[in-house]
């Protein structure tokens, strides 16, 4: 451990330990510049044009109000052409929109309601919904006399507390003498202190299964617990 702990202290190699070079061939000074003949490379006439920024070209407006030229004037439109201009007709079932005020005729105006109609044009009553803005007068409850039972009177009656409830503990309260000056035992010490193991790279095993764990028998009651329930084990017939 203290062999991996020198090994982890020890600072980084530097990587600037050996300077920049341009290129292997340029050991100790720049090459010197060429000035004698240099490929000159021609452009093609169409690289030329390609190379060239495009022209703006102003937006023409043009008139709403145009002449119409002489062979448009002495045009003659065929069949086709006819057909296509006409409107579409509608389909064979299609009616126009009803008005919205249809003017009624003489029976309908001179026509008289019967008591059935009268009954069933009348608005229906309900009763109005506690906290609604709309107010309606109350109407009269007819308060009908009713005596529980005594099963139901006993149900009714509201629960009491417990003799020995202390009630809600307060947040803040006093730490008696005998907590302030109490002394902890060496077994607190021992359990109170996280279990120490060996690190992974050290050899530690994770999945290892302790000795007491791999010779321990479970008790009559976790067989039990362990075991599906009855009710819900189908039960094959056998025939």
């Amino acid at each position: 451990m203290a062999t991996r702990m020198k090994k982890l202290a020890q600072p980084k190699p530097s990587q600037l330990r050996y300077p920049d070079r341009r290129s292997v061939y340029w050991l100790d000074h720049l090459p010197p510049d060429k000035t004698g003949t240099i490929t000159k490379t021609e452009l093609t006439p169409r690289w030329s044009d390609l190379c060239r920024s495009k022209a703006l070209h102003t937006p023409v407006i043009l008139s709403p109000t145009w002449e119409v030229s002489e062979w448009a004037l002495q045009a003659v439109a065929s069949d086709r052409l006819c057909s296509l201009a006409q409107p579409r007709a509608p389909a064979a079932g299609w009616q126009l929109d009803r008005p919205l005020l249809a003017p009624l005729n003489r029976t309908t105006q001179t026509a008289v309601a019967t008591s059935r109609i009268c009954q069933l044009a009348q608005p229906r009553r309900r009763l109005a919904l506690e906290g609604s803005g709309h107010k309606s007068k109350p109407e009269p409850i007819s308060h009908v006399p009713y005596r529980a039972s005594a099963h139901i009177e006993l149900l009714a009656t509201p629960k009491h507390d417990h003799p020995k409830f202390r009630g809600e503990r307060s947040v803040c309260w006093l730490v008696s003498r005998a907590a302030r000056s109490h002394v902890v035992s060496q077994r607190l010490l021992e359990l109170s202190s996280p279990k120490e193991r060996k690190a992974l790279f050290e050899g530690y095993d994770p999945y290892r299964v302790s000795r007491a764990a791999s010779s321990a028998s479970p008790s009559p009651r976790i067989q039990q617990l362990s075991l599906p329930l009855p009710r819900k084990c189908s039960s094959r017939q056998e025939g």
